[in-house]
Parts: structure tokens; C-alpha cells; sequence
């Protein structure tokens, strides 16, 4: 079994008997962000993030003043 369905079964079983699809969507969005925060800060701590031009450009671009 791959380590993807692996994860999935441990997700559902920590679910109770009763447990609707919006519990079983609710566990593994919540584990899709706790895993994107995990690779951000393992990305931060390699040094690997965008610099401040970076994000002020890309501020700019939506049309938000980063300056302020």
C-alpha cells in the first residue's frame, strides 16, 4: 500500500463510527495544511523563501501598496 493511502487509512480511523464526508473532507484538509506548513517552515529553514522585492512585486502585481 503506498504511504499516501497509508496516511489516509490513519486519517479515517481517527474518525468516530458515525463520521459524515464533511468529517472525513474536514481531516484531510486539515492534513494538507499542517503538511504545506510543515514544508514552508522546512523551506524557511534551508533559507528557500521569496525576498522582499520578490513578494513586494508580487503584491504589486494584485495591486496591493506593500510599502504601507
Amino acid at each position: 500500500m503506498s504511504a499516501v493511502k497509508q496516511q489516509a487509512h490513519k486519517l479515517i480511523d481517527t474518525l468516530p463510527e458515525a463520521a459524515s464526508w464533511d468529517d472525513v473532507v474536514r481531516v484531510v484538509d486539515q492534513a494538507r495544511f499542517q503538511e504545506a506548513v510543515r514544508e514552508g517552515i522546512e523551506a524557511a529553514d534551508r533559507g528557500d523563501f521569496a525576498s522582499a522585492e520578490r513578494v513586494k512585486a508580487m503584491f504589486a502585481k494584485w495591486g496591493v501598496d506593500a510599502e504601507t
